[in-house]
Protein backbone atom coordinates (compact mmCIF):
# COMPACT_ATOMS: atom_id res chain seq x y z
CA UNK A 1 0.00 0.00 0.00
CA UNK A 2 1.29 3.44 -0.94
CA UNK A 3 0.77 6.61 1.04
CA UNK A 4 -1.68 9.25 -0.10
CA UNK A 5 0.63 12.25 0.02
CA UNK A 6 0.96 14.83 -2.74
CA UNK A 7 3.75 14.08 -5.18
CA UNK A 8 5.77 17.31 -5.22
CA UNK A 9 9.40 17.27 -6.33
CA UNK A 10 12.11 18.81 -4.14
CA UNK A 11 13.41 21.71 -6.23
CA UNK A 12 15.91 24.51 -5.63
CA UNK A 13 13.57 27.08 -7.18
CA UNK A 14 11.16 26.49 -4.28
CA UNK A 15 13.82 27.68 -1.83
CA UNK A 16 14.15 31.16 -3.30
CA UNK A 17 10.38 31.45 -3.74
CA UNK A 18 9.89 30.51 -0.10
CA UNK A 19 12.50 33.07 0.99
CA UNK A 20 10.78 35.79 -1.02
CA UNK A 21 7.32 34.96 0.22
CA UNK A 22 8.10 34.57 3.92
CA UNK A 23 11.33 36.54 4.43
CA UNK A 24 11.23 39.03 1.57
CA UNK A 25 12.54 42.01 3.55
CA UNK A 26 15.49 40.17 5.15
CA UNK A 27 18.83 41.63 4.15
CA UNK A 28 21.57 40.12 2.00
CA UNK A 29 24.72 42.17 2.60
CA UNK A 30 27.81 41.92 0.38
CA UNK A 31 31.26 43.43 0.41
CA UNK A 32 31.70 43.90 -3.32
CA UNK A 33 34.90 43.72 -5.33
CA UNK A 34 33.93 47.25 -6.42
CA UNK A 35 34.92 48.24 -2.87
CA UNK A 36 31.58 49.15 -1.32
CA UNK A 37 29.02 47.43 0.89
CA UNK A 38 25.93 46.41 -1.09
CA UNK A 39 22.53 45.71 0.46
CA UNK A 40 19.64 43.85 -1.06
CA UNK A 41 16.84 41.55 0.16
CA UNK A 42 15.54 38.07 -0.54
CA UNK A 43 12.67 39.68 -2.45
CA UNK A 44 15.00 41.56 -4.77
CA UNK A 45 17.34 38.58 -5.13
CA UNK A 46 14.44 36.34 -6.14
CA UNK A 47 13.36 38.80 -8.84
CA UNK A 48 16.89 39.06 -10.21
CA UNK A 49 17.28 35.27 -10.18
CA UNK A 50 14.21 35.08 -12.38
CA UNK A 51 15.68 37.75 -14.65
CA UNK A 52 18.82 35.62 -14.98
CA UNK A 53 16.70 32.58 -15.86
CA UNK A 54 15.01 34.58 -18.62
CA UNK A 55 18.41 35.75 -19.88
CA UNK A 56 19.70 32.18 -20.08
CA UNK A 57 16.61 31.24 -22.07
CA UNK A 58 17.44 34.09 -24.45
CA UNK A 59 21.01 32.85 -24.83
CA UNK A 60 19.71 29.44 -25.83
CA UNK A 61 21.32 27.61 -22.91
CA UNK A 62 19.53 24.28 -22.77
CA UNK A 63 18.27 22.19 -19.88
CA UNK A 64 21.13 20.38 -18.20
CA UNK A 65 23.80 22.56 -19.80
CA UNK A 66 26.45 24.05 -17.57
CA UNK A 67 26.81 27.68 -16.49
CA UNK A 68 30.09 28.34 -14.71
CA UNK A 69 31.05 30.89 -12.07
CA UNK A 70 34.45 32.29 -11.11
CA UNK A 71 33.24 34.36 -8.21
CA UNK A 72 33.57 35.30 -4.57
CA UNK A 73 30.75 35.20 -2.03
CA UNK A 74 28.33 37.94 -3.03
CA UNK A 75 24.76 38.72 -3.99
CA UNK A 76 25.23 38.17 -7.74
CA UNK A 77 26.77 34.76 -7.14
CA UNK A 78 23.86 34.03 -4.79
CA UNK A 79 21.40 34.91 -7.57
CA UNK A 80 23.18 32.47 -9.87
CA UNK A 81 22.61 29.65 -7.37
CA UNK A 82 18.89 29.92 -8.04
CA UNK A 83 18.59 31.48 -11.50
CA UNK A 84 20.80 28.79 -13.03
CA UNK A 85 19.76 25.66 -11.13
CA UNK A 86 16.13 26.67 -10.71
CA UNK A 87 15.69 27.04 -14.47
CA UNK A 88 17.02 23.54 -15.14
CA UNK A 89 20.63 24.36 -15.94
CA UNK A 90 23.61 23.13 -13.93
CA UNK A 91 25.63 25.64 -11.91
CA UNK A 92 29.34 24.84 -12.11
CA UNK A 93 31.25 26.70 -9.41
CA UNK A 94 34.91 26.90 -10.47
CA UNK A 95 37.64 27.41 -7.90
CA UNK A 96 39.51 30.57 -9.02
CA UNK A 97 42.49 29.70 -6.82
CA UNK A 98 43.47 26.92 -9.19
CA UNK A 99 46.15 27.61 -11.77
CA UNK A 100 44.85 28.71 -15.21
CA UNK A 101 45.79 25.41 -16.84
CA UNK A 102 43.61 23.52 -14.36
CA UNK A 103 40.73 25.95 -14.85
CA UNK A 104 40.92 25.45 -18.62
CA UNK A 105 40.85 21.68 -18.20
CA UNK A 106 37.86 21.84 -15.83
CA UNK A 107 35.84 24.27 -17.99
CA UNK A 108 36.41 22.15 -21.08
CA UNK A 109 35.67 18.90 -19.26
CA UNK A 110 32.38 20.33 -17.98
CA UNK A 111 31.63 21.85 -21.40
CA UNK A 112 30.47 25.09 -19.83
CA UNK A 113 28.29 27.22 -22.12
CA UNK A 114 28.42 30.47 -20.13
CA UNK A 115 31.07 31.63 -17.68
CA UNK A 116 30.32 34.41 -15.18
CA UNK A 117 33.24 36.00 -13.33
CA UNK A 118 34.01 38.63 -10.73
CA UNK A 119 36.22 41.49 -11.94
CA UNK A 120 39.02 40.19 -9.71
CA UNK A 121 39.42 37.30 -12.11
CA UNK A 122 39.64 39.30 -15.34
CA UNK A 123 43.34 38.34 -15.74
CA UNK A 124 42.38 34.67 -15.57
CA UNK A 125 39.59 35.13 -18.11
CA UNK A 126 41.88 36.97 -20.53
CA UNK A 127 44.40 34.15 -20.23
CA UNK A 128 41.96 31.28 -20.82
CA UNK A 129 39.12 32.59 -23.01
CA UNK A 130 40.59 31.39 -26.32
CA UNK A 131 41.25 27.93 -24.85
CA UNK A 132 37.63 27.27 -23.85
CA UNK A 133 35.72 26.65 -27.09
CA UNK A 134 32.45 25.53 -25.45
CA UNK A 135 31.99 28.87 -23.66
CA UNK A 136 29.80 31.01 -25.92
CA UNK A 137 29.25 33.95 -23.57
CA UNK A 138 31.48 35.55 -20.93
CA UNK A 139 29.66 37.55 -18.26
CA UNK A 140 31.42 40.03 -15.97
CA UNK A 141 29.60 40.23 -12.64
CA UNK A 142 29.38 44.02 -12.68
CA UNK A 143 27.63 46.84 -14.53
CA UNK A 144 28.56 48.41 -17.89
CA UNK A 145 30.53 51.25 -16.30
CA UNK A 146 32.83 48.88 -14.42
CA UNK A 147 33.08 46.62 -17.46
CA UNK A 148 34.28 49.57 -19.52
CA UNK A 149 37.01 50.24 -16.95
CA UNK A 150 37.92 46.58 -17.00
CA UNK A 151 38.29 46.40 -20.78
CA UNK A 152 39.90 49.80 -21.33
CA UNK A 153 43.09 48.07 -22.44
CA UNK A 154 41.23 45.55 -24.60
CA UNK A 155 38.35 43.12 -24.26
CA UNK A 156 37.46 39.64 -25.47
CA UNK A 157 34.71 38.42 -27.82
CA UNK A 158 31.23 37.65 -26.52
CA UNK A 159 31.65 39.63 -23.32
CA UNK A 160 28.76 41.33 -21.51
CA UNK A 161 28.16 42.73 -18.04
CA UNK A 162 25.81 40.84 -15.73
CA UNK A 163 23.66 43.90 -15.18
CA UNK A 164 23.26 44.43 -18.93
CA UNK A 165 22.50 40.73 -19.40
CA UNK A 166 19.64 40.62 -16.91
CA UNK A 167 18.61 44.31 -16.83
CA UNK A 168 16.08 44.22 -19.66
CA UNK A 169 14.59 40.87 -18.63
CA UNK A 170 11.25 40.55 -16.84
CA UNK A 171 11.36 39.57 -13.16
CA UNK A 172 8.57 37.05 -13.68
CA UNK A 173 9.43 33.49 -14.68
CA UNK A 174 7.65 30.16 -14.63
CA UNK A 175 10.14 27.85 -12.96
CA UNK A 176 10.06 24.46 -14.70
CA UNK A 177 8.80 21.45 -12.78
CA UNK A 178 11.85 19.23 -12.96
CA UNK A 179 12.57 15.68 -11.93
CA UNK A 180 14.02 16.15 -8.44
CA UNK A 181 16.87 13.84 -9.41
CA UNK A 182 17.93 16.24 -12.17
CA UNK A 183 21.44 17.65 -11.85
CA UNK A 184 21.51 21.06 -10.17
CA UNK A 185 25.16 21.95 -9.61
CA UNK A 186 28.64 20.51 -9.86
CA UNK A 187 31.93 20.99 -8.09
CA UNK A 188 35.32 19.56 -9.00
CA UNK A 189 37.56 18.18 -6.29
CA UNK A 190 41.34 18.10 -6.44
CA UNK A 191 41.42 15.64 -3.54
CA UNK A 192 41.71 12.73 -5.94
CA UNK A 193 44.56 11.38 -8.00
CA UNK A 194 45.00 12.52 -11.60
CA UNK A 195 42.76 15.20 -13.05
CA UNK A 196 40.10 16.77 -10.79
CA UNK A 197 36.83 14.86 -10.69
CA UNK A 198 33.36 16.35 -10.45
CA UNK A 199 30.63 15.68 -7.94
CA UNK A 200 27.28 16.25 -9.65
CA UNK A 201 24.58 17.21 -7.17
CA UNK A 202 20.84 16.88 -7.72
CA UNK A 203 17.92 19.07 -6.64
CA UNK A 204 16.81 16.36 -4.23
CA UNK A 205 20.25 15.87 -2.65
CA UNK A 206 20.68 19.63 -2.27
CA UNK A 207 17.30 20.14 -0.59
CA UNK A 208 17.80 17.22 1.80
CA UNK A 209 21.26 18.55 2.68
CA UNK A 210 19.79 22.02 3.28
CA UNK A 211 17.21 20.58 5.68
CA UNK A 212 19.84 18.60 7.55
CA UNK A 213 22.35 21.46 7.79
CA UNK A 214 19.81 23.71 9.51
CA UNK A 215 18.93 21.19 12.25
CA UNK A 216 19.51 22.27 15.88
CA UNK A 217 22.38 19.83 16.43
CA UNK A 218 24.01 20.86 13.16
CA UNK A 219 24.22 24.57 12.23
CA UNK A 220 21.04 25.46 14.13
CA UNK A 221 20.08 28.17 11.64
CA UNK A 222 16.95 30.26 12.08
CA UNK A 223 15.30 33.51 10.99
CA UNK A 224 16.88 35.13 14.06
CA UNK A 225 20.43 34.59 12.78
CA UNK A 226 22.80 36.82 10.87
CA UNK A 227 25.11 34.45 9.02
CA UNK A 228 28.58 35.08 7.59
CA UNK A 229 29.66 32.24 5.28
CA UNK A 230 33.40 32.74 4.97
CA UNK A 231 33.67 29.33 3.34
CA UNK A 232 33.67 30.10 -0.40
CA UNK A 233 30.61 29.70 -2.57
CA UNK A 234 32.96 28.14 -5.13
CA UNK A 235 33.85 25.38 -2.63
CA UNK A 236 31.04 22.84 -2.22
CA UNK A 237 28.35 25.52 -2.39
CA UNK A 238 29.56 27.27 0.78
CA UNK A 239 28.74 24.11 2.74
CA UNK A 240 25.13 24.48 1.59
CA UNK A 241 24.56 27.64 3.64
CA UNK A 242 22.91 29.68 0.82
CA UNK A 243 20.27 26.97 0.46
CA UNK A 244 19.65 26.52 4.19
CA UNK A 245 19.49 30.30 4.59
CA UNK A 246 16.58 30.50 2.15
CA UNK A 247 14.79 27.70 3.97
CA UNK A 248 14.93 29.50 7.34
CA UNK A 249 15.15 33.16 6.29
CA UNK A 250 18.30 34.24 8.10
CA UNK A 251 20.21 37.39 7.19
CA UNK A 252 23.18 36.68 4.92
CA UNK A 253 26.48 38.56 5.03
CA UNK A 254 28.89 37.88 2.18
CA UNK A 255 32.58 38.85 2.63
CA UNK A 256 33.62 38.98 -1.02
CA UNK A 257 37.36 38.78 -1.59
CA UNK A 258 38.39 40.41 1.71
CA UNK A 259 39.11 37.53 4.08
CA UNK A 260 41.80 39.22 6.17
CA UNK A 261 41.22 39.55 9.91
CA UNK A 262 40.37 43.25 9.82
CA UNK A 263 37.78 42.94 7.04
CA UNK A 264 36.11 39.87 8.53
CA UNK A 265 35.92 41.52 11.96
CA UNK A 266 34.30 44.63 10.50
CA UNK A 267 31.48 42.57 9.00
CA UNK A 268 31.05 40.52 12.17
CA UNK A 269 30.80 43.75 14.12
CA UNK A 270 28.69 46.03 11.93
CA UNK A 271 26.25 43.38 10.68
CA UNK A 272 25.59 41.75 14.05
CA UNK A 273 26.72 38.34 12.83
CA UNK A 274 25.60 35.53 15.16
CA UNK A 275 26.91 32.55 13.17
CA UNK A 276 29.92 32.15 10.90
CA UNK A 277 31.54 29.27 9.04
CA UNK A 278 35.00 28.84 7.58
CA UNK A 279 38.36 27.09 7.60
CA UNK A 280 40.92 27.46 10.42
CA UNK A 281 43.31 29.67 8.44
CA UNK A 282 40.72 32.45 8.17
CA UNK A 283 39.85 32.26 11.86
CA UNK A 284 43.52 32.39 12.80
CA UNK A 285 43.83 35.71 10.95
CA UNK A 286 40.72 37.00 12.72
CA UNK A 287 41.93 36.00 16.18
CA UNK A 288 45.36 37.53 15.52
CA UNK A 289 43.77 40.83 14.44
CA UNK A 290 41.53 40.94 17.50
CA UNK A 291 44.39 40.11 19.87
CA UNK A 292 46.61 42.81 18.37
CA UNK A 293 43.87 45.44 18.65
CA UNK A 294 42.13 44.43 21.85
CA UNK A 295 38.84 43.73 20.08
CA UNK A 296 35.85 41.65 21.13
CA UNK A 297 33.06 40.02 19.17
CA UNK A 298 29.73 41.66 20.06
CA UNK A 299 27.14 39.13 18.92
CA UNK A 300 28.89 36.11 17.43
CA UNK A 301 27.65 33.08 19.33
CA UNK A 302 28.93 30.13 17.35
CA UNK A 303 31.19 29.28 14.47
CA UNK A 304 31.51 26.10 12.46
CA UNK A 305 35.09 25.23 11.55
CA UNK A 306 35.85 22.63 8.92
CA UNK A 307 38.21 21.90 6.06
CA UNK A 308 40.91 20.71 8.44
CA UNK A 309 41.16 19.93 12.14
CA UNK A 310 40.69 22.89 14.45
CA UNK A 311 43.56 23.22 16.97
CA UNK A 312 42.56 23.19 20.67
CA UNK A 313 44.24 26.58 21.10
CA UNK A 314 41.82 28.08 18.59
CA UNK A 315 38.82 26.53 20.32
CA UNK A 316 40.05 27.94 23.64
CA UNK A 317 40.63 31.40 22.16
CA UNK A 318 37.10 31.58 20.78
CA UNK A 319 35.40 30.07 23.83
CA UNK A 320 37.37 31.53 26.73
CA UNK A 321 38.30 34.94 25.34
CA UNK A 322 35.22 35.72 23.24
CA UNK A 323 32.44 33.41 24.45
CA UNK A 324 32.01 31.85 21.01
CA UNK A 325 31.04 28.19 20.76
CA UNK A 326 33.25 26.39 18.24
CA UNK A 327 31.64 23.51 16.37
CA UNK A 328 33.90 21.11 14.54
CA UNK A 329 32.53 19.92 11.21
CA UNK A 330 33.68 17.36 8.69
CA UNK A 331 32.69 16.50 5.16
CA UNK A 332 33.85 16.30 1.58
CA UNK A 333 33.02 17.65 -1.87
CA UNK A 334 31.67 14.18 -2.61
CA UNK A 335 29.31 14.56 0.37
CA UNK A 336 27.69 17.90 -0.56
CA UNK A 337 29.69 18.36 1.88
CA UNK A 338 28.41 17.89 5.46
CA UNK A 339 28.87 14.52 7.14
CA UNK A 340 29.32 15.25 10.83
CA UNK A 341 29.12 18.16 13.23
CA UNK A 342 30.28 18.22 16.84
CA UNK A 343 27.62 19.35 19.29
CA UNK A 344 27.58 18.04 22.85
CA UNK A 345 24.84 15.77 24.14
CA UNK A 346 22.87 16.62 27.26
CA UNK A 347 24.90 14.20 29.38
CA UNK A 348 28.10 16.06 28.47
CA UNK A 349 27.02 19.48 29.72
CA UNK A 350 28.00 18.86 33.35
CA UNK A 351 31.41 17.41 32.51
CA UNK A 352 34.53 19.36 33.50
CA UNK A 353 35.82 21.69 30.79
CA UNK A 354 38.82 19.43 30.11
CA UNK A 355 36.53 16.45 29.49
CA UNK A 356 34.27 18.52 27.24
CA UNK A 357 37.32 19.62 25.25
CA UNK A 358 38.16 15.99 24.46
CA UNK A 359 34.76 15.74 22.81
CA UNK A 360 34.92 19.12 21.06
CA UNK A 361 38.16 18.09 19.36
CA UNK A 362 36.32 15.31 17.57
CA UNK A 363 34.69 15.94 14.21
CA UNK A 364 31.33 15.06 15.68
CA UNK A 365 28.28 12.91 15.21
CA UNK A 366 26.86 11.96 11.84
CA UNK A 367 23.98 14.07 10.60
CA UNK A 368 20.75 12.16 10.03
CA UNK A 369 21.05 10.96 6.44
CA UNK A 370 24.71 10.00 6.73
CA UNK A 371 25.75 6.51 7.79
CA UNK A 372 29.39 5.89 8.59
CA UNK A 373 31.71 3.13 9.70
CA UNK A 374 35.42 2.45 10.11
CA UNK A 375 36.96 -0.70 8.69
CA UNK A 376 40.26 -2.48 9.14
CA UNK A 377 42.67 -3.68 6.42
CA UNK A 378 40.48 -6.77 5.92
CA UNK A 379 37.41 -4.63 5.23
CA UNK A 380 35.66 -5.71 8.43
CA UNK A 381 33.92 -3.05 10.52
CA UNK A 382 35.78 -1.99 13.65
CA UNK A 383 34.08 -1.40 17.02
CA UNK A 384 32.81 2.01 18.09
CA UNK A 385 35.14 2.25 21.07
CA UNK A 386 36.91 5.54 20.35
CA UNK A 387 40.20 3.67 19.99
CA UNK A 388 40.01 1.40 16.96
CA UNK A 389 41.23 3.44 13.99
CA UNK A 390 40.44 2.43 10.45
CA UNK A 391 39.40 3.68 7.03
CA UNK A 392 36.25 5.81 7.22
CA UNK A 393 33.39 4.89 4.87
CA UNK A 394 30.10 6.76 4.40
CA UNK A 395 26.80 6.48 2.57
CA UNK A 396 23.68 8.59 2.25
CA UNK A 397 21.29 10.47 -0.08
CA UNK A 398 23.65 13.44 -0.61
CA UNK A 399 26.81 11.37 -1.12
CA UNK A 400 27.97 10.58 -4.65
CA UNK A 401 27.58 7.17 -6.19
CA UNK A 402 29.92 8.04 -9.06
CA UNK A 403 31.94 10.92 -10.45
CA UNK A 404 30.76 12.95 -13.44
CA UNK A 405 31.32 11.00 -16.65
CA UNK A 406 32.38 8.00 -14.60
CA UNK A 407 35.92 9.32 -14.32
CA UNK A 408 38.32 6.95 -12.62
CA UNK A 409 37.43 3.74 -10.86
CA UNK A 410 33.93 3.35 -9.38
CA UNK A 411 34.21 5.08 -6.00
CA UNK A 412 31.88 2.85 -3.98
CA UNK A 413 32.87 -0.21 -1.97
CA UNK A 414 29.81 -2.40 -1.43
CA UNK A 415 27.64 0.72 -1.53
CA UNK A 416 29.92 2.75 0.78
CA UNK A 417 32.08 5.71 -0.25
CA UNK A 418 35.71 5.47 1.00
CA UNK A 419 36.62 8.92 2.29
CA UNK A 420 40.39 8.46 2.42
CA UNK A 421 40.34 9.47 6.09
CA UNK A 422 41.50 7.36 9.01
CA UNK A 423 39.18 7.73 11.99
CA UNK A 424 37.75 6.36 15.21
CA UNK A 425 34.12 6.38 16.38
CA UNK A 426 33.24 6.27 20.07
CA UNK A 427 30.27 4.64 21.78
CA UNK A 428 28.24 7.88 21.52
CA UNK A 429 28.85 8.06 17.77
CA UNK A 430 31.42 10.85 17.86
CA UNK A 431 33.85 10.44 15.00
CA UNK A 432 37.42 11.70 15.15
CA UNK A 433 39.74 11.99 12.17
CA UNK A 434 43.20 10.79 13.14
CA UNK A 435 44.73 11.38 9.73
CA UNK A 436 44.35 11.25 6.00
CA UNK A 437 45.30 7.76 4.84
CA UNK A 438 48.04 9.32 2.70
CA UNK A 439 49.35 11.48 5.58
CA UNK A 440 49.43 8.97 8.43
CA UNK A 441 52.92 8.31 9.77
CA UNK A 442 54.06 4.76 10.56
CA UNK A 443 57.08 4.61 12.84
CA UNK A 444 58.45 1.27 14.02
CA UNK A 445 55.16 -0.40 13.15
CA UNK A 446 53.12 2.11 15.18
CA UNK A 447 50.86 4.83 13.82
CA UNK A 448 51.47 8.48 14.71
CA UNK A 449 48.67 10.99 14.14
CA UNK A 450 49.99 14.06 12.34
CA UNK A 451 46.93 15.95 13.61
CA UNK A 452 47.89 15.33 17.25
CA UNK A 453 51.43 16.54 16.62
CA UNK A 454 50.15 19.66 14.84
CA UNK A 455 47.61 20.50 17.54
CA UNK A 456 50.26 20.50 20.27
CA UNK A 457 52.52 22.79 18.25
CA UNK A 458 49.60 25.14 17.56
CA UNK A 459 49.01 25.45 21.31
CA UNK A 460 52.41 27.16 21.70
CA UNK A 461 51.94 30.94 21.91
CA UNK A 462 54.67 31.61 19.33
CA UNK A 463 53.26 29.29 16.63
CA UNK A 464 50.99 30.59 13.87
CA UNK A 465 50.77 27.43 11.78
CA UNK A 466 52.18 23.90 12.01
CA UNK A 467 52.31 20.90 9.71
CA UNK A 468 53.54 17.43 10.65
CA UNK A 469 55.01 15.18 7.97
CA UNK A 470 56.83 11.87 8.05
CA UNK A 471 60.42 11.61 6.88
CA UNK A 472 62.23 8.43 5.90
CA UNK A 473 64.24 6.73 8.64
CA UNK A 474 66.44 3.65 7.99
CA UNK A 475 65.48 1.98 11.29
CA UNK A 476 61.97 3.21 12.09
CA UNK A 477 60.69 3.52 8.50
CA UNK A 478 59.35 7.02 9.20
CA UNK A 479 59.79 9.66 11.87
CA UNK A 480 57.69 12.80 12.29
CA UNK A 481 58.96 16.34 12.00
CA UNK A 482 56.93 19.49 12.54
CA UNK A 483 57.16 22.40 10.11
CA UNK A 484 56.32 25.70 11.81
CA UNK A 485 55.44 29.27 10.86
CA UNK A 486 56.02 31.63 13.79
CA UNK A 487 53.64 34.43 14.68
CA UNK A 488 54.82 37.91 13.66
CA UNK A 489 57.33 39.18 16.21
CA UNK A 490 57.32 35.91 18.18
CA UNK A 491 60.35 33.74 18.84
CA UNK A 492 60.74 30.10 19.80
CA UNK A 493 63.69 27.76 19.38
CA UNK A 494 63.72 24.20 18.11
CA UNK A 495 64.65 22.94 21.57
CA UNK A 496 61.93 24.94 23.32
CA UNK A 497 59.24 23.70 20.99
CA UNK A 498 60.30 20.07 21.29
CA UNK A 499 60.32 20.47 25.09
CA UNK A 500 56.75 21.78 24.80
CA UNK A 501 55.67 18.24 23.80
CA UNK A 502 56.82 16.70 27.08
CA UNK A 503 53.91 15.14 28.95
CA UNK A 504 51.46 15.90 26.14
CA UNK A 505 52.21 12.94 23.90
CA UNK A 506 54.10 9.64 24.11
CA UNK A 507 57.85 10.13 23.88
CA UNK A 508 58.14 8.05 20.72
CA UNK A 509 55.53 10.27 19.06
CA UNK A 510 57.43 13.51 19.75
CA UNK A 511 58.79 14.96 16.47
CA UNK A 512 62.47 14.39 15.77
CA UNK A 513 62.94 17.93 14.51
CA UNK A 514 61.40 21.36 14.01
CA UNK A 515 61.79 23.14 10.69
CA UNK A 516 60.95 26.85 10.67
CA UNK A 517 59.58 28.29 7.42
CA UNK A 518 58.08 31.60 6.29
CA UNK A 519 54.94 29.94 4.94
CA UNK A 520 53.30 26.54 4.60
CA UNK A 521 51.76 25.93 1.16
CA UNK A 522 47.97 26.06 1.20
CA UNK A 523 45.62 24.60 -1.36
CA UNK A 524 42.77 26.31 -3.13
CA UNK A 525 40.41 25.66 -0.20
CA UNK A 526 42.80 26.72 2.55
CA UNK A 527 44.05 23.24 3.44
CA UNK A 528 47.73 22.56 3.96
CA UNK A 529 49.32 20.97 0.90
CA UNK A 530 51.61 18.36 2.35
CA UNK A 531 52.61 17.02 -1.05
CA UNK A 532 54.08 20.40 -1.94
CA UNK A 533 55.57 20.70 1.53
CA UNK A 534 57.36 17.38 1.07
CA UNK A 535 58.66 18.62 -2.28
CA UNK A 536 60.09 21.68 -0.55
CA UNK A 537 61.76 19.37 1.98
CA UNK A 538 63.23 17.11 -0.69
CA UNK A 539 66.82 17.78 0.44
CA UNK A 540 66.03 17.52 4.14
CA UNK A 541 67.61 14.83 6.33
CA UNK A 542 66.67 13.91 9.88
CA UNK A 543 69.17 14.92 12.57
CA UNK A 544 71.95 12.38 13.01
CA UNK A 545 71.45 10.69 9.64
Amino acid sequence: MLGLMQDRPLLISDLIEHAQRHHGDVEIVSRRVEGDIHRTTYREAAGRARQLANALDGLGVGQGERVASLAWNGYRHFEMYFGVSGSGRVLHTVNPRLIPEQIVWIVNHAEDRVLCFDMTFWPIVKAIHDQCPTVKRWVALCDDAHLAQLTAAGGIPNLVSYEALIGAQPSTYAWPVLDENSASSMCYTSGTTGHPKAALYSHKSTILHAYAAALPDVMCLSARDSVLPVVPMFHVNAWGIPYSACAVGCKLVFPGAALDGKSVFELLDTEGVTFAAGVPTVWQMLLTHMAQNGLKLPKLGRTVIGGSACPPAMIDAFRLEHGVDVLHAWGMTEMSPLGTLCTLKNKHLDLPEAEQMKIRLKQGRSIFGVDMKVVGPDGQELPWDGKSAGDLLVRGPWIIRDYYRGEGAPPLVDGWFPTGDVATIDADGFMQITDRSKDVIKSGGEWISSIDVENIAMAHPAVLMAACVGMHHPKWDERPIVVVVKKPGAEVTREALLAFYEGKIAKWQVPDDVVFVDAIPLGATGKMQKVKLREQLAGYRLPGL
